[in-house]
Parts: C-alpha cells; sequence; structure tokens
C-alpha cells in the first residue's frame, strides 16, 4: 500500500488513505454519474448501444473553466471498492458496447486493482486531461483499448494560465507519444483500439488552438482528431463568453489543411443542455 500519492505529475505526496490528495479525492473510487447507452462521444465511438460513461469524481487538473466543475471538485457521488468497481464493469458490459472511463487518472491504481480482478469483455475507453505520468499508464495500457485524450494546451503558460498547472505540455506531449503506439484498429466502422486526440477550442486563444492543430499534424499526422466547440461559460470560468464562429471557422480551416482524419463539433453543441446533471442520483 502507497502511503504518498504520485499517481500524477502533480506529485502531492499526501497519504490519500488519510486525507484528499490535490484531486480532492481519498484512495478510494468514488464515481459522481454512470449513464448508460451514451451517444454523445465521437462517431466512430457510438452504435446503437451506446457507451457506458462513468464519470469519476475528482480531478488532477483544475481547468477554471471546468463544465464539470460540480464533481471535478471531489467527494461527489458513490465510493467502490476495488472489487466493487469490478462487479459493476461485469455487470453493465452486456447492455454498452463500450466503457468510457472519464477523468480516470487519480483512480488509476484503484482501477488497476479492478482489472486484475475482472477484466471487461467490450473495449474501455480511457478519457482523460492527458495530464499523467506514462510510468502509471504503462501499468495499464494491457486493459486499456482506446486513448480518448485532450490535448488543451501547446505549450506550458497556456496551461499556468488556465488549469494551475506548469508543466501541461510537457507532460501531455509524453503521454501522447506513449499512446500513439496502440494502433487504431476499425470493426464495422467503428474504433475498437486505438487513439483520438480531442481539442477544446478557447475564445480569445485562438492562437493556442492553431499551435495545437500544427504541433498535431506534425507528430501525429495519421491519427483521429477531434476539434470540439463546446465551451460553454460557468460561473467560476474566467472566460465569460462562447466562442464565436469566426473563431471556431479560422482553426477548423487549419485543421482542414493540416489532419487528414477526424471530426469537428457542431457549433451548436455549447449549450448547458450538453453538460450532464450530476447531482442527480445515478
Amino acid at each position: 500500500m502507497e502511503e504518498i500519492c504520485e499517481i500524477c505529475p502533480r506529485h502531492c505526496k499526501v497519504n490519500r488513505w488519510k486525507n484528499v490528495g490535490f484531486c480532492n479525492e481519498f484512495n478510494k473510487i468514488r464515481i459522481s454519474k454512470i449513464i448508460d447507452h451514451f451517444k454523445w462521444e465521437e462517431p466512430c465511438l457510438n452504435d446503437e448501444k451506446g457507451v457506458c460513461a462513468i464519470f469519476f469524481s475528482g480531478c488532477n487538473l483544475k481547468c477554471d473553466y471546468c463544465q464539470n466543475y460540480e464533481i471535478s471538485c471531489g467527494q461527489v457521488g458513490k465510493e467502490y471498492s476495488a472489487e466493487e468497481f469490478a462487479n459493476l464493469l461485469r455487470e453493465k458490459e452486456k447492455d454498452n458496447s463500450y466503457f468510457d472511463f472519464i477523468t480516470p487518472t487519480h483512480f488509476s491504481n484503484e482501477i488497476l486493482s479492478a482489472f486484475k480482478i475482472y477484466r471487461p469483455k467490450i473495449p474501455v475507453i480511457w478519457n482523460s486531461s492527458s495530464y499523467e505520468e506514462v510510468e502509471i499508464l504503462k501499468k495499464l495500457d494491457e486493459f486499456v483499448d482506446i486513448y480518448l485524450l485532450d490535448l488543451k494546451y501547446a505549450d506550458n503558460f497556456v496551461g499556468r494560465k488556465y488549469s494551475n498547472c506548469h508543466d501541461y505540455f510537457d507532460k501531455a506531449s509524453k503521454v501522447l507519444d506513449f499512446c500513439a503506439q496502440k494502433k487504431d484498429v476499425f470493426k464495422d466502422n467503428l474504433l475498437r483500439q486505438g487513439l483520438i486526440i480531442r481539442h477544446l477550442v478557447l475564445p480569445n486563444e485562438i492562437d493556442n488552438s492553431l499551435k495545437v492543430i500544427d504541433y498535431i499534424a506534425k507528430n501525429f499526422p495519421d491519427r483521429i482528431v477531434s476539434v470540439m466547440s463546446q465551451f460553454t461559460p460557468t460561473p467560476k470560468s474566467s472566460i465569460k463568453r462562447k466562442l464565436t464562429p469566426l473563431e471556431y471557422k479560422i482553426v477548423q480551416k487549419r485543421a482542414l489543411n493540416k489532419l487528414t482524419k477526424g471530426y469537428f463539433q457542431d457549433f451548436d453543441s455549447a449549450e448547458d443542455s450538453f453538460i450532464p446533471k450530476f447531482l442527480e442520483e445515478n
């Protein structure tokens, strides 16, 4: 049993058996929301069944514009032991086509313990901010089929500005290098193994988005890229407005010129109705 937590790049060194870490969570898995038949991920992940979306409580990044801020502060939802979580996976897999682990990073060790008890028969999606330690992902890699990873910022300065994070790009670029080793495998037009890189375009930060597109084009030219427009201001956001059509079109044009495959999110996705209600019962 580890006494200090160094799971993520924060290395907060807290004994999470006794106190919460930077993620504002103890060691025990906590799930804020489970949505069966979730169909809001990229088209190559959507079929008739959809995914079982598992929203984990807490976060190691703390973006000030987080649309899921109700849970990212932590300690929202039900706790699960590794055995209980393994049983949950066993129960849910028959009704869904994928498991979608959303913001799971800070529970990596406990999730790994659950996988050793029960390995799901449907693909597992690791849906994260990319602010992780490669050494931890190496332990999980045999159990993870698809990496659905953000590349939020093209340099560390913007990460400090919005996510209280001095080394986001340094860490995320290494994570993408590692996860890109998992080759894309399709079956019946659905991605069954591989990598999708996401980028959320932020108002006032178009230069950052253009740099992100250029970086992906140079380093991961053949991977699926999902460019998102869904930024929605929250009461806690330092950015107070939505994206403009012109801002999004500028980024779309660069992506069309530089990238080979992927998706653009519908511009009308920037609505409160697209944000799950986390404080309802599962």
